[in-house]
């Protein structure tokens, strides 16, 4: 039962759902999920809890991430054969479950779902409801081709296999996850079967606005073109989770143990419940006293955590992460950076690559939090705009696994007998690090690296515009000199695109100009059709920038986002080129530069 700031009405849902299930003769257990909620949903259904504590076994997210993230962290959860998945709500009277039952009996299918267009449906919905329900089956119809008339009803059955399938392949958290989860189901062949229900709004108008139809059309045509013209659920890889899974060392470079999004990243993995953790931080210094709290708190945690501090002195992030990786028990590394949070599943979801020998590391991407402030929020959508990151805003956004060259170290899981053989990472550079090492991975060790997008990791941003420009002018500058220095992963068109676009305003600007102040005098035609088609250029790039800023931010912040996208343009492209242009790197060592 996913619920979001439901506190007015979760704890008598939840018990009205265990009295239905206690006289069904069958083992039975209600797992209600609060999908970090701002209101008291989590204390709620911790009274619901006390109040069936043999029943109800709840999870509590810390952040908000969708239904389809809400529903998985329940699965994961869940011990029996067959799954419901409910609306905690109850807009969806739950006595039609017994219905559900004798559908799949008597069909012998996998799935039953409930449908709104089902002859013997009770139904209390809004006309515009049910506009938008009908116009959006023939839109599923026509992409998808699924068999069933009503996708987004939140009722639905599953025998655990079925359910399992699609959880390990779906990439949708949010408004299509029930398009998603059906799409996979079929399209393996899993029967679907509809069943009546009995919905009552209440009055309510629900959330039809038109960010979530948009959202909603992005993630089918998302859907669509996975499905039919990838068939990129049929192409994923499964490994099971390993029944005695590896032990796993966390390396957390920082230059204070003490700070606060330490702790952050500390919580979030506690929250892991993995069963054999270490975890390795690497100050500059020894901790303050008040860190001996953490550690107590950390020590009575019933999931295994073993924390350890070492002092370091005053060195850049590859060296601390070497005496980590010295330092380490575990069979696996996993570096996370001090500030970054992995989220759930974290671990669960890249731990089983590592049962097939030939893949030696495993990444995801490091999404913006959602509690970043305004200007550091803008920050990660400049990083997560197509036009900035291209196809590698992967790193930036969750899209679909794939095998990768090149994987950033803030949230990067490798074999520690990989790192040993490699050396570690190269101590002469920062950022660039990771790239060298992901390259030797791949072209000298010929091992796999495969970035899965469940393996997720919050990460908090610069703020616009003088620190966010400050990191890409040093990303920029080592990617430059790596493109000569390291051409295999670095010399890349994508990454050359700023330098060029810079390069075309530098001999197209005095042209352009000219075309207005006529300081050149005389000017021949093919001189001023050059500062014709600048203007021209640049108006066509302003244009376009602004197209894509629409789809991110409200209409008050598209001037901002604007300009800090083409300040990213500006500032990488200079900087790229000083890099490839240069001897080499300087080696001084510097701070992390968290605040810029």
């Amino acid at each position: 039962m996913p619920a979001f700031n439901l506190g007015r009405v979760i704890r008598g849902n939840v018990i009205t759902v265990t009295r239905l299930f206690d006289d069904c003769g069958m083992p039975y257990e209600i797992i209600p999920v609060d999908d970090g909620s701002r209101d008291d949903t989590a204390e709620q259904i911790r009274a619901a809890v006390a109040e069936r504590p043999d029943i109800v076994r709840p999870v509590l997210l810390a952040q908000n991430g969708g239904k389809g993230a809400a529903l998985q962290a329940g699965f994961a959860h869940s011990r029996n054969s067959l799954i419901l998945l409910l609306d905690a709500d109850l807009d969806l009277d739950p006595a039609f479950v017994w219905r559900f039952l004798e559908i799949m009996r008597e069909k012998n299918a996998d799935i039953v779902i409930g449908s709104k267009m089902h002859r013997d449906s009770q139904i209390d919905y809004p006309w515009r409801r049910r506009l938008a329900s009908a116009v959006y089956y023939g839109i599923v119809k026509a992409l998808v081709g699924l068999p069933v008339r009503d996708t987004q009803t939140g009722m639905k059955l599953f025998k655990r296999e079925a359910l399992g399938y699609a959880f390990e392949r779906m990439l949708s958290k949010r408004f299509a996850f029930d398009l998603e989860v059906l799409s996979i189901a079929n399209e393996k062949g899993y029967k679907i079967a509809e069943a009546p229900i009995k919905l009552d709004f209440h009055g309510k108008a629900g959330a039809l606005t038109w960010k979530n139809v948009k959202q909603v059309m992005t993630d089918t045509l998302g859907i669509f073109y996975r499905t039919k013209i990838l068939r990129y659920y049929k192409s994923i890889e499964h490994y099971p989770f390993p029944e005695n899974p590896p032990s796993v060392t966390a390396v957390i470079a920082c230059p204070d143990a003490d700070a606060a999004c330490v702790r952050e990243c500390l919580e979030g993995l506690a929250a892991q419940n993995y069963p054999r953790l270490e975890v390795v931080i690497l100050p500059d210094n020894a901790p303050d006293s008040s860190f001996s709290t953490l550690n107590s708190q950390f020590s009575i945690l019933p999931v295994g955590i073993t924390l350890r501090v070492i002092p370091t002195g005053k060195v850049r992030p590859a060296e601390k992460r070497n005496i980590g990786i010295a330092a380490a028990t575990g069979e696996i590394i996993a570096f996370i950076d001090d500030d970054a949070k992995p989220l759930a599943g974290w671990l669960a979801n890249a731990v089983p690559y590592f049962t097939n020998p030939g893949i030696g590391g495993v990444g995801g991407p490091a999404v913006t939090p959602p509690s970043d402030p305004r200007m550091s929020a803008l920050g990660g959508k400049v990083y997560a705009n197509i036009l900035v990151s291209g196809a590698y805003r992967r790193r930036y956004i969750p899209t679909r696994v794939c095998e990768e060259e090149d994987l950033p170290s803030c949230n990067l899981l490798i074999r520690k007998s990989i790192l040993e053989e490699l050396g570690g990472f190269d101590t002469r550079y920062w950022p660039g690090e990771d790239t060298i090492l992901c390259l030797r991975l791949v072209r000298e060790l010929k091992k796999r690296l495969v970035y899965d997008p469940r393996v997720v990791v919050t990460h908090h941003r610069r703020a616009l515009f003088a620190p966010h420009l400050r990191q890409i002018s040093r990303y920029a500058r080592h990617r430059g000199f790596f493109a000569r220095k390291f051409p295999a992963t670095s010399l890349k068109l994508a990454y050359m695109i700023p330098s060029l676009f810079v390069a075309g305003v530098v001999v197209g600007l005095p042209f352009g100009i000219n075309n207005f102040i006529r300081t050149m005098q005389p000017m021949t035609i093919w001189l001023r059709l050059i500062g014709a088609m600048f203007w021209a250029c640049f108006y066509f790039y302003a244009m376009t920038v602004m197209l894509f800023c629409i789809p991110q931010v409200r209409p008050r912040q598209w001037l901002t986002l604007w300009a800090g996208i083409v300040a990213t343009h500006f500032t990488y492209g200079v900087n790229f080129a000083r890099g490839f242009f240069a001897r080499g790197m300087e080696k001084t060592v510097k701070p992390f530069d968290h605040k810029g």
